[in-house]
C-alpha cells in the first residue's frame, strides 16, 4: 500500500513508519518539527518527509492516511484529506490493524519509565533468542532504531495514555490488544487532556479491564495508584518493587559501571545492570519480573542485562569538552526530573551537577506542578530554567511562573530569555569535571551542540 503519515516525526509515528516500511509498504510523511534522532532514522530508511503541512503533500492519492495525535482540525493537510475522501485512521488503529493480529502483545504502561522498560524488555527478549517485534517511543542503542518487525510471536509496545487522535479522544493503549501488561508508577500527568488524577486513573482502569482472564498484569507495588488499579484486574497479577513484592531487589551495590543487585523472587538471582538511579533499578526489576513470569531463562536474562546499552535521550552523553560532560535526558515531569538528577549524582558523586531545563511539554508549561518543580531540582548545584516553549499555547493564568520558580529554588538558579544566553552563561561558569544535564521533551533549540561548540 501507499501510506502517508501526518505528524510522521513524532516518536510513536516515526516508529510506526519504520515498521510499515519493514512490512513492505511505500511511505511518505509530513511534519513541521523535523529533528534527530527520529528524522535521521526515517531518512536512513528511505522515507520521504515533507516539511510543513500542505495540500500538495497528498497529490499522489495515498491508499490510506495515518493521522498523528498532534494533528487537529484546521490543519490544511488534514482538511484536504477529509475533503478528498481518502480513508484515514489513527496511529494506534494502524498498529493493531497491521501488526497485532496473531501476536502476543506486551504493553508497557504507566506515567514514568515506559521507554526504558519497553526497550529493556525488547532487548532481553532479543538476547534470549526470541526475536521480538517492538514499537517504542525512543531509540535503544542496542538496536539503533525505535521499531522493528520480526517473526517472533511477541510484540513489545510502549503503551501511551495520551489521546489517540482528533477523532478519537480515548487513550492510545486501548487499541493495543494487551495480553501481558507491565504497569509502572501512575501519577497525574498530561494536564492538557486530563482534568485530574481521577480522570487519568479512569483511562488506566479501562486498560486493566481489557487484559484477558488468561493474561498477565505486572504491577509496581511502590505506587499506591498502581496497586489500586491492579486490584481491579481479572487476570493473574504479580508485583515488583520494594519488599514485600513478588519481585524485589536486595543487596544493591552501586559501582563505576552501574548497579548490582540480588533479585528476590521464587529464586534468588544476581544481576548487573549498566544503569544508574533508583528509578532505573525499579524499571529493571519490573521487566525481569515480567520476563521470568513469561518463562524466559534466568541465565539468559543475566547475560542480556549486562549487555544493555541504554536509550538515546535517557542520560545520554552527547559529548565531553574541557572535561565538561554534556548529557541529554527526556525528563519533563517533576518526578522524572528529580529522579534523573538523583541518578546523575549517583553516577558522578564528586561532580558539580548543572540542571538545565526547558518547560516544553503541555504539562510542564502549566502551573499545575509549580510547587513540585521547585523541589525537583534540589539535588543539583546549578539550575537554569529556560523560558516556556510556545507560552501562547497555555492561558496566561495557567502558565508556569518561571521567575517565581527560580526564586523558590534559590541559590544558583537562573532564567535566561533564549538559548544563546544559556549557552554563554554555562560556558563561562563551567569548571572541569562539571556535568551539564539538559532536560527537555523536544529539541531545545539544539542546545547540546551549541554548548559543545562553545566549550
Amino acid at each position: 500500500m501507499y501510506i502517508h503519515m501526518l505528524g510522521i516525526c513524532g516518536t510513536g509515528m516515526g516508529s510506526l513508519a519504520l515498521l510499515l516500511k519493514d512490512a513492505g509498504h511505500h511511505l511518505t510523511g509530513s511534519d513541521e518539527n523535523v529533528y534527530p534522532p527520529m528524522s535521521v532514522q526515517l531518512e536512513d530508511a528511505g522515507i520521504k518527509i515533507f516539511k510543513g503541512y500542505k495540500v500538495e503533500n497528498i497529490k499522489d492519492k495515498p491508499d490510506i492516511i495515518i493521522v498523528g495525535n498532534v494533528i487537529s482540525r484546521g490543519n490544511p493537510e488534514v482538511e484536504a484529506v477529509i475533503a478528498s475522501g481518502i480513508s484515514y485512521i489513527s496511529m494506534p488503529q494502524a498498529v493493531a490493524r497491521f501488526f497485532l493480529k496473531d501476536r502476543h502483545s506486551v504493553v508497557v504502561a504507566g506515567t514514568h519509565g515506559k521507554t526504558t522498560m519497553s526497550t529493556l524488555c525488547a532487548w532481553l527478549l532479543e538476547s534470549a533468542g526470541l526475536s521480538p517485534s517492538f514499537l517504542i517511543g525512543g531509540v535503544g542503542k542496542n538496536f539503533g532504531v525505535s521499531a522493528r518487525l520480526k517473526k517472533g510471536s511477541l510484540f513489545v509496545i510502549e503503551g501511551d495514555e495520551y489521546d489517540t487522535a482528533f477523532f478519537d479522544k480515548g487513550p492510545k493503549f486501548l487499541h493495543y490488544e494487551p495480553r501481558s501488561v507491565i504497569l509502572g508508577p501512575v501519577e497525574f500527568d498530561h494536564a492538557d487532556i486530563y482534568n485530574d488524577l481521577a480522570q487519568l486513573m479512569g483511562s488506566f482502569e479501562k486498560l486493566v479491564a481489557i487484559i484477558p482472564a488468561d493474561g498477565l498484569l505486572v504491577a509496581c507495588r511502590d505506587s499506591e495508584n498502581t496497586m489500586k488499579l491492579a486490584s481491579r484486574a481479572k487476570c493473574r497479577v504479580v508485583t515488583y518493587g520494594k519488599s514485600p513484592s513478588d519481585y524485589c531487589p536486595e543487596a544493591v551495590v552501586v559501582g563505576l559501571n552501574g548497579m548490582q543487585f540480588e533479585l528476590q523472587c521464587p529464586l534468588r538471582i544476581k544481576f548487573s545492570v549498566p544503569l544508574f538511579g533508583n528509578h532505573n533499578l525499579q524499571n529493571t526489576v519490573g521487566i525481569l519480573a515480567l520476563l521470568l513470569e513469561l518463562g524466559v531463562s534466568p541465565s539468559l536474562l543475566v547475560a542480556g542485562l549486562e549487555k544493555f546499552e541504554g536509550i538515546k535521550r535517557r542520560q545520554e552523553i552527547r559529548g565531553v569538552k574541557r572535561d565538561i560532560t554534556i548529557m541529554d535526558d527526556f525528563a519533563h515531569h517533576p518526578t522524572a526530573v528529580r529522579e534523573t538528577i538523583v541518578a546523575v549524582r549517583m553516577k558522578y558523586p564528586k561532580a558539580r551537577i548543572w540542571a538545565i531545563f526547558e518547560p516544553r511539554s503541555n504539562t510542564s508549561k502549566r502551573n499545575i506542578f509549580q510547587k513540585e518543580f521547585a523541589g525537583a531540582f534540589s539535588g543539583s548545584d546549578f539550575v537554569i530554567i529556560a523560558s516556556l516553549y510556545r507560552p501562547e499555547k497555555i492561558p496566561a493564568t495557567g502558565r508556569l511562573d518561571v521567575d517565581r520558580l527560580v526564586k523558590e529554588i534559590g541559590g544558583n538558579a537562573y532564567n535566561f530569555k533564549d538559548t544563546d544566553e544559556i549557552v554563554e552563561f554555562a560556558a563561562k561558569n563551567a569548571h572541569e569535571g562539571d556535568v551539564m544535564l539538559i532536560m527537555s521533551n523536544g529539541g531545545f533549540d539544539n542546545i547540546h551542540e551549541k554548548l559543545l561548540q562553545r566549550l
